[in-house]
C-alpha cells in the first residue's frame, strides 16, 4: 500500500495563491506521505518554471506526484466546447507527465441541462477514447471517478448515478480505462458503495479514501468519522491482492488535526481489513 493525499481543505488558499504547491509538497512530506496529489487548478500558469520548482521540491523533500486531478465536461451541449474540453485534456495529460506523475482523474461531465443520456453516454464514450490515446503516448493511466461535483462545476457529474458510471465503464471495457474508486461519493445519492465496489474491483487504480457524514447529503467531514464503510472497502481490496495507491481526500476543514488524524485512521484500518 502506497500513500497519497488530495489537500481539498487546502484547496482556497492554493487557488488564491495564499500557499503553494511547493508548500503542499512539504507539508505532505512532513505528514509522512508516500506522494501528493495535485488539482490542475493549482497550476493556472503552465510554463517550464512551474514545472522545474514543482519538480525540484518533490525532489528536495524527497516525495512523489501520484495523481493530477483533471475536470473534464465531456457533456457539454455544445460541440465546439466539447472538442476544447479534450484540448484541455490532452494538455492536462501533457502537463502530468511533466510534474512526474503517473495518474490522471478524469470525469465524465456535469449534467448540463438539455443533455439526455443516450447523448451524454456518447459523447463521455467518445471523448475518453481520444484521451486515452493520448494518455497511452506519454505512460499515462486514466482513472475515471465515481464523483460528485468538481470544484469549478455548477452542475452534479452526468455520471454520478451509478447505473451511468457503469454504462461508460462498459463501454469501455476493452480499453485500458481504470477507476478511481471514491469511498464515500455513491453514498449522496443513498446508493449502495460495497455493491459499486464489487463490480468495478478488478478496474482499480487508485482509493479515493473519502467520507460523508451521512448518506443523502453532501456534507464531507474527517476520514473515519462518518458513513463511508472504508474498513470493509479495505478488506475486499486486500482480499484481491490490491497494493497500489490509496489516496486520502482530506476535505474536513480541520486544519493539520484534519490531515494528521485522518492518515492514521487509514494506517491503522489498512493493516486491520483482512486479506484473506
Amino acid at each position: 500500500m502506497k500513500l497519497s493525499c488530495l489537500p481539498v481543505s487546502l484547496y482556497d488558499d492554493i487557488f488564491t495563491g495564499k500557499s503553494t504547491v511547493a508548500d503542499w509538497i512539504q507539508f505532505g512530506a512532513e505528514l509522512g506521505l508516500d506522494a501528493v496529489d495535485f488539482s490542475i487548478k493549482f497550476f493556472p500558469e503552465r510554463d517550464t518554471k512551474t514545472v522545474s520548482d514543482t519538480r525540484a521540491a518533490l525532489e528536495t523533500f524527497e516525495i512523489e506526484a501520484c495523481m493530477l486531478a483533471c475536470y473534464s465536461d465531456f457533456t457539454h451541449p455544445d460541440a465546439a466546447q466539447r472538442a476544447q474540453e479534450l484540448t484541455e485534456l490532452k494538455a492536462d495529460i501533457a502537463y502530468a507527465k511533466a510534474l512526474g506523475a503517473k495518474l490522471v482523474r478524469v470525469t465524465a461531465g456535469q449534467n448540463h441541462p438539455g443533455t439526455e443520456r443516450a447523448a451524454g453516454l456518447q459523447w463521455v464514450t467518445e471523448g475518453f477514447c481520444h484521451a486515452l490515446d493520448e494518455a497511452e503516448k506519454h505512460g499515462i493511466t486514466l482513472a475515471y471517478e465515481n464523483h460528485t461535483k468538481g470544484a469549478p462545476w455548477r452542475y452534479w457529474d452526468f455520471s454520478q448515478p451509478t447505473d451511468i458510471f457503469l454504462a461508460v465503464l462498459d463501454a469501455l471495457a476493452d480499453t485500458p480505462l481504470r477507476v478511481c474508486f471514491d469511498t464515500a461519493n455513491p453514498l449522496v445519492l443513498g446508493e449502495d458503495v460495497l455493491a459499486l465496489l464489487d463490480k468495478v474491483i478488478e478496474r482499480v487504480a487508485v482509493l479515493h479514501v473519502f467520507d460523508m457524514r451521512e448518506a443523502g447529503t453532501f456534507a464531507p467531514v474527517r476520514v473515519g468519522t462518518g458513513a463511508a464503510p472504508i474498513q470493509q472497502i479495505f478488506t475486499r481490496m486486500r482480499q484481491v491482492g490490491y497494493d497500489s495507491w490509496l489516496s486520502i481526500e482530506e476535505a474536513s476543514r480541520l486544519g493539520t488535526q484534519g490531515f494528521t488524524q485522518s492518515i492514521a485512521f487509514v494506517r491503522e484500518a489498512w493493516q486491520q481489513a483482512s486479506p484473506a
